[in-house]
């Protein structure tokens, strides 16, 4: 993919910190909207399919005030959130949905654009926001990704904490009960131990042809041990109430936030996520140079 840059304007400044010493300098573009990562994902249209608009992994939307996500779309796993194009806005407005969010402002996320669908997502997150960069725009990528790049960043969405995708029955929404269907587990029912067999292996099946670098393997044992632990666990009723674990499909969010209630509890020998925090750090600090090095960000 051949580079599209210089962009045709741009300004540079001089930087400097609260005792108005020089600290550097900084470059804004002015960029065209063609240009945005906002718009280098084909956008799915939505079907007549009823589905229940979500506010958090499994929490139904409460507001009635533009109320959006009830809708579905053919052959879609999930919905994207991702509001608006600049670092401000990423870090709280960036998340994973089983089903349509709430809020709208997303894309239906497919076996087609799922690969575009986990870059967005980890750019969109890997790199910390500051008073300097707040207003920087997101880019469309101006060189040819690899596939180990692709592959981090499908894992390192489904082990993200705002992968809020779930599995789980009888969530009450206008009148009705609903269910969503868990299509992100990365594993099979044997390596997990689980109980039941899943309801959907769709990610398990898509990963099985793709290799994957040291780094992305390491956060994929350690998450294994975390999952098998999680089905090892003999919850009891307040935490199996408040997390939903009533199918055997429970996505990550349910998984780290039960064994956290969990741990809390104090009157268990705790689970540990000490060694998947040292394999997850790693891999974020593989791809973070690598958001430059594409060209998603600039300056």
């Amino acid at each position: 993919m051949p580079d599209r840059y210089p962009f045709p304007t741009e300004i540079s400044c001089e930087v400097f910190d609260k005792d108005a010493k020089p600290i550097g300098e900084k470059t804004f573009y002015n960029i065209p909207n063609s240009e945005l990562l906002t718009n280098w994902i084909k956008r799915i249209k939505p079907n007549s399919e009823d589905c229940i608009p979500l506010k958090n992994a499994i929490a139904p939307a409460t507001s009635t005030k533009d109320l959006r996500g009830t809708k579905w779309a053919d052959g879609a796993i999930g919905f994207f959130w991702c509001k608006s194009n600049d670092m401000q806005q990423a870090g709280q407005q960036t998340a994973l949905f089983s089903s349509g969010c709430g809020d709208g402002h997303g894309i239906y996320v497919t076996e087609e654009n799922l690969w575009q669908i986990s870059i967005v997502f980890s750019v969109r997150h890997l790199i910390s926001l500051t008073w300097l960069n707040n207003a920087d725009q997101f880019l469309q990528p101006t060189k040819e990704l690899p596939e180990e790049f692709k592959n981090d960043c499908l894992v390192y969405m489904l082990f993200h904490g705002k992968n809020l995708t779930a599995g789980a029955d009888g969530l009450e929404w206008n009148c009705r009960k609903w269910s969503v269907t868990n299509h992100f587990i990365p594993f099979t029912e044997t390596e997990v131990d689980a109980p039941e067999r899943f309801e959907s292996d769709f990610m398990a099946q898509y990963m099985s042809a793709r290799e994957f670098s040291a780094e992305a393997r390491a956060v994929l044992d350690e998450g294994r041990k975390i999952w098998r632990a999680f089905f090892a666990t003999d919850f009891d009723h307040k935490i199996r109430g408040e997390f939903r674990l009533n199918r055997s499909d429970a996505g990550w969010y349910q998984i780290r936030m039960a064994l956290k209630a969990w741990n809390e509890q104090g009157e268990h020998l705790p689970v540990s996520f000490s060694d998947f925090e040292k394999s997850y750090a790693a891999l974020t600090e593989k791809l973070k140079p690598q958001v430059w090095e594409y060209g998603f960000l600039r300056g």
